[in-house]
């Protein structure tokens, strides 16, 4: 076998294990913050968007310097430092007795998270060009599958053992990540260029600067979008079915997991697809689709509608982030591959960090239907930022060729 080959299965193992971890906590958070004393459904939804965000103010921060680093030091070693820092974290969140001291966890665990992102930047530096679409689609459906199973599990684990043992839980998962990359994963073409290039030379040297920039923009407003979404998805299930349902927490689990089912089986395919027609057109078709699937969720009258529009949504976003990602492996130098990574990696943390509060924002003062209209309005802008930024590159390279 290939050692890329190794290196994607060792990666993919990981993500799936890091993600199963964070991902146990996402349908009961909003519950665990009630349980800490907050109350109203408003203050919830302002307090659970905080709770989501914060990480990613952090991590946007600290994103082009872990990038960096890891150009320069290896990203096997910021696989280790992620895993491990996330793994103390998580499990002293189990121990937190007011919402502060949540929020203050979670705006630590932004310092030190970044596994995902990083093994994303590990597997496109080390993976061949021809192969890079395919690679980055299959080690996303990692983290996905790990997602995937995270909220289910973590429905059932809330009810049996209870909210806080869950963190401990995710802490072990999370020290099972670390064990895995430790002392499986082997790093082989890591660049001692990177080294000699000094900061101020690292945009010098990316050949395609104005199409970087329109993935850096693209990447925040997909994950403004996305992640809009995430703070109220409970609560509105819970509206949807009404306060007395039982195992409340597993149907809100059920219908989060269900985008992530769809992801699994459509990332592979879209990889491939991307590999034959360009990660360019799959993105803007992949836009459009998530833009318009967005729009009947605000009109469901059940959490099972809920369901199903949330699977054909996973079918979308199997091409959104994969795709920006392989055209950032594709023009760009491997030995800055880390550090572009990381800029585009603060722009999506940026996203991440933006989208819950102005979700929860919005459902606090609008209600939950103007955010899923909302979030349709940003993807149909992406696609049209997407669309004409491409024809315009088409344009340039025409008129380039005219000139040769």
């Amino acid at each position: 076998m290939a050692s890329w080959k190794r290196n994607l299965m060792i990666c993919w193992l990981g993500c799936f294990t890091t993600a199963a971890g964070m991902s146990l906590v996402i349908p009961f958070l909003s519950f665990y913050i009630e349980e800490l004393g907050v109350t109203g459904t408003s203050s919830i939804a302002q307090w659970s968007g905080l709770a989501f965000g914060i990480t990613f103010l952090m991590g946007a921060i600290v994103s082009p310097i872990w990038g960096k680093l890891g150009d320069i030091h290896g990203r096997k070693l910021m696989l280790i430092r992620a895993s491990l820092g996330m793994a103390i974290i998580m499990t002293l969140m189990g121990f937190v007795t007011d919402v502060y001291q949540l929020v203050a966890l979670r705006f630590l665990m932004g310092a030190v998270s970044g596994f995902l992102s990083t093994a994303m930047t590990f597997i496109a530096a080390e993976t061949p060009k021809e192969h890079s679409g395919w690679a980055i689609s299959t080690i996303s459906t990692g983290g996905v599958s790990g997602s995937l199973l995270g909220p289910l599990l973590g429905g059932y684990l809330s009810e049996l053992i209870g909210m806080r043992h869950v963190f401990l839980v995710t802490g072990a998962f999370l020290f099972l990540s670390f064990l895995i990359v430790f002392f499986f994963l082997h790093e082989e073409n890591h660049s001692a260029q990177a080294k000699k290039v000094q900061p101020k030379k690292v945009w010098k040297m990316v050949p395609a600067k104005h199409l970087i920039i329109s993935l850096f923009v693209t990447t925040f407003i997909i994950q403004l979008a996305n992640m809009s979404i995430q703070p109220i998805i409970t609560l509105y299930v819970k509206n949807l079915e009404g306060p007395g349902t039982a195992h409340i927490e597993m149907i809100a689990g059920a219908v989060m997991s269900a985008t992530g089912l769809a992801i699994i089986m459509a990332a592979p395919k879209l990889g491939r697809l991307s590999d034959r027609i360009g990660p360019q057109k799959t993105l803007v078709v992949a836009l459009f689709a998530a833009g318009i699937i967005f729009i009947p969720q605000a009109f469901v009258t059940s959490a099972w509608q809920l369901l199903i529009l949330r699977f054909l949504l996973g079918i979308a976003q199997a091409g959104l982030l994969p795709s920006v990602q392989t055209l950032l492996k594709q023009h760009t130098p491997t030995h800055v591959t880390g550090r572009i990574f990381g800029y585009n990696q603060s722009f999506q943390f940026l996203g991440n960090m933006i989208g819950p509060v102005l979700g929860g924002q919005i459902a606090a003062h609008a209600g939950f239907q103007y955010v899923f209209f909302s979030t349709s309005s940003l993807l149909f802008i992406a696609c049209i930022w997407v669309y004409f930024h491409n024809k315009n590159e088409e344009v340039s390279e025409k008129r380039h060729l005219e000139v040769s």
